[in-house]
């Protein structure tokens, strides 16, 4: 293994906690065109058990170090052709661990436009600057005399173009550029401040008009904000020292550097060159790595909190394969209505209009009951945009009046998305002749059965789960978001003769290309009997088959393997388990008390280990398990539909639809999220809101503050109050089933009636007396 590479895998396994030859496994895989998700599963024994997370780090490390190494060796050739490389400095370049390092000792040496030092030297000045150097007793006036020329009229010239040489100097000494960013970085103030006359356009951002902080500790959201509010030119911002403490020690780091050593004229000269090198060239250069740094860090973790949220939605849990009609709620262009079946088949559409201006109570609650009882609807999913709540009610009543049985529930879900798909390519393949509104109702029945299968035909960055989403550096999200949803999809597995193109095209080892060629091959030709068949489809070979097998399903089939994640190549291996067990594979599959005396070490070979032995012992007891949770909904106090029916102290239900790095965002059901502060959402020290809750997750909630001006609502989960009154909601009244799939443990019920004034309405009406 050649030096580079040996680096690059030790610098890898220091950061992800794994050994230097499993670094060393995993790349030369990752190299080979293998998948994340096809060598977290089912290499592990080469790579050590390294999880997707792992893998992933490995990934991004592994381009960052071989760019590193790429122009570090960039560097190396070209100051050796200046022939100006020294021992000890190509032994800095070669310790060198970052790009910002590097290109500091570079910059003495990088070809550069012609500068006000080089007509310094060329005017013959360089000397004057190594004479005031060398005798710091000499007055530079008198000095600067000797050099006068045509081009250097008066001594002061001279002494300017000296200047000019020591800041070009000073700016690209990586040694002091090392020691003041240090400097910088520990103890420099961001500061943001209102331009006058900008107060009332830049409202939102008031938080911010006078704002000050350590830049090392300020949050990425309150970066984000800050970084925001200068981009529209509500502030100012600036990264500087603190004049009283700590420009001192960073001017005394300039003198060190150049050996100030006391009074004399010419440390004089030299101290007062190193404070207006400080102000017109090396707080420059600080202020734009502080602010590349500050923006990276912020954008980073603005990317890990978008990329946690999007998982926990992916991942949440299904209502599964159940007759729904899907309703995205609208007042003047009325109410789109799409029923799906167990498989997300379109059965029918329409559109309602019970609000203003037409008020069609009578039609709107004959159309919803005809369709519920002629297609078998089980579920009805809600929309939560405009009117969601209106149309909560509505749904409510209809349920009510419908006679005996079973009744449907119903769930209120988010629309995040359903426009973006509405609109899109695929969409209108799909539903060629569909109005756009009504795909966007087809879009939110679906994302109720199986909110995987749906979100992946929608770009990650449009579902809306992000901090500051749109200002962070958008190839990085996407990349970032693509791997959240690859890693999701193979973990619960794909039907392979349910899925759409979209989800296949998410299947390890499969892309767009070939998820088109599987659903033509399987229009053509019919189901797939099995994972075998794959290989019949044009343009997949093995290397795509060997990769993606493991994560296809096949229902049914003539061999019950294929239904689990045990992959083909290990079906020898479980043929060998189930052999032991003295009974049929079919018999065996999901009979855990069965499998429970098998020791995993006895089927052990050179080709499998235990990790992929254990593997498939899981699997063979719970066959095709889904990682996610069971569903369920939240519970939401009916009446309180808008911000101004808000009081605190009320504790209501609510559905986490965000976690941000300051706290979570919670759907109280009042068109408004409120946020429950990282301080608010225990009673103990919260460090990172994810340890607490995800999105999707139901909770209960204490109301602390209503700002209607600003349509912010302050929430609380502590319990630390619980024994003040709080108000579950105006008497009398009675709640209602709403929220999205959580990770929770419970199945959603029908909803009690809401004994409302539109309730009543409608009631009356059906009743034909109004």
């Amino acid at each position: 293994m050649d030096p580079v590479t040996a680096r690059i895998s030790r610098t890898i396994a220091t950061e992800i906690g794994a050994r230097p030859d499993r670094v060393n496994a995993a790349v030369a895989l990752l190299d080979d065109g293998a998948t994340v998700p096809f060598v977290a599963r089912y290499r592990k024994e080469v790579t050590g058990g390294l999880d997707d997370t792992q893998l992933r780090t490995l990934n991004d490390r592994l381009a960052y170090l071989r760019e590193l190494e790429k122009r570090r060796a960039a560097i190396l050739g070209s100051i050796t052709e200046q022939g100006k490389l020294t021992d000890d400095l190509a032994r800095a370049i070669q310790s060198a661990d970052t790009k910002a390092t590097l290109e500091d000792l570079y910059l003495p040496f990088k070809p550069k436009r012609r500068t006000k030092a080089m007509i310094a030297r060329e005017n013959g000045l360089d000397p004057l600057l190594r004479a005031i150097i060398a005798d710091r007793a000499a007055d530079p006036q008198q000095l600067a005399q000797a050099y006068l020329s045509e081009a250097v009229a008066t001594p002061k010239d001279a002494l300017t173009g000296a200047r000019d040489i020591l800041i070009e100097e000073l700016a690209e000494d990586a040694t002091l550029l090392g020691r003041l960013r240090q400097i910088m970085q520990d103890e420099a103030e961001i500061t943001a401040k209102v331009i006058a006359g900008k107060e009332e356009a830049g409202a939102k951002f008031s938080d911010y008009f006078d704002h000050r902080e350590k830049w090392a500790k300020i949050p990425s959201h309150r970066a984000l904000a800050i970084l925001r509010a200068s981009k529209e030119e509500i502030v100012t911002v600036d990264i500087a020292p603190d004049p009283d403490t700590v420009l001192p020690r960073i001017t005394d780091a300039i003198a060190s550097r150049i050996g100030i050593r006391g009074q004399a004229p010419g440390d004089i000269w030299l101290r007062d060159a190193a404070i207006w090198a400080w102000k017109v060239k090396l707080s420059l250069t600080m202020f734009m790595d502080l602010m590349g740094e500050l923006r990276k860090r912020a954008h980073d973790a603005a990317i890990e909190v978008f990329a946690r949220n999007l998982r926990d939605l992916l991942l949440a849990a299904p209502a599964g394969a159940k007759r729904t009609l899907g309703l995205d709620p609208g007042i003047r262009t009325g109410c789109k209505i799409a029923v799906v079946d167990e498989t997300g088949k379109l059965l029918d559409t329409a559109t309602i209009y019970p609000f203003q201006p037409k008020n069609d109570l009578r039609g709107a609650s004959a159309k919803l009951t005809e369709m519920i009882r002629r297609h078998g609807v089980t579920l009805i999913a809600i929309g939560n945009g405009t009117a969601s709540r209106e149309s909560e009610r509505l749904v409510d009543a209809v349920i009510t009046a419908l006679p005996g049985g079973p009744k449907p529930a119903k769930v209120i879900v988010s629309e995040a998305g359903a426009s973006v798909y509405s609109a899109s390519e695929l969409a209108a393949k799909e539903f060629p002749a569909l109005d756009v509104s009504l795909r966007g109702a087809v879009s939110i029945a679906r994302r109720l059965q199986d909110p995987l299968a749906e979100l992946v035909k929608i770009a990650p960055e449009a579902i809306g789960v992000g901090q500051y989403q749109h200002d962070v550096d958008q190839r990085r999200l996407a990349q970032s978001l693509d791997a959240v949803v690859e890693d999701a999809v193979n973990a619960v597995g794909v039907d392979l003769n349910m899925a759409s193109a979209p989800l296949l095209a998410r299947v390890a080892g499969v892309g767009p290309t070939l998820a088109q060629a599987i659903v033509a091959h399987r229009d053509a030709q019919g189901a797939f009997p099995s994972r075998k068949a794959l290989l019949k489809v044009a343009g997949l070979g093995p290397k795509a088959f060997q990769q993606s097998a493991g994560f296809l399903r096949v229902q049914g089939g003539a061999e019950p393997l294929d239904a689990s994640a045990v992959h083909p190549e290990a079906y020898g291996v479980a043929r060998r388990i189930v052999q032991a067990c003295g009974r049929d594979i079919r018999a065996i599959m999901g009979d855990g008390a069965a499998l429970s005396g098998v020791r995993a070490e006895d089927f052990v070979d050179d080709a499998f280990g235990l990790p992929t032995v254990r593997d498939i012992l899981s699997e063979l007891e719970k066959p095709g398990r889904d990682p996610r949770p069971d569903f369920r909904t939240a519970t939401f106090a009916e009446g309180i539909d808008s911000i101004t029916d808000l009081k605190p102290g009320m504790s209501l239900e609510g559905t986490v639809t965000n976690v941000a790095a300051f706290g979570a965002f919670v759907d109280i059901g009042v068109h408004q999220d409120g946020l429950v502060h990282v301080s608010q959402l225990a009673d103990r020290f919260v460090k990172d809101p994810h340890a607490v809750v995800k999105a999707g997750d139901v909770v209960r909630v204490r109301v602390t503050e209503v700002d209607v001006p600003r349509k912010r609502i302050g929430l609380t989960m502590r319990k630390d109050n619980a024994g003040e009154a709080a108000p579950q909601a105006r008497p009398g009244e009675a709640k209602s089933g709403r929220g999205t799939p959580s990770r929770g443990k419970a199945t959603a019920t029908a909803a009690d009636s809401g004994n409302n004034a539109l309730a009543e309405a409608l009631n009356a009406a059906l009743k034909g007396k109004s």
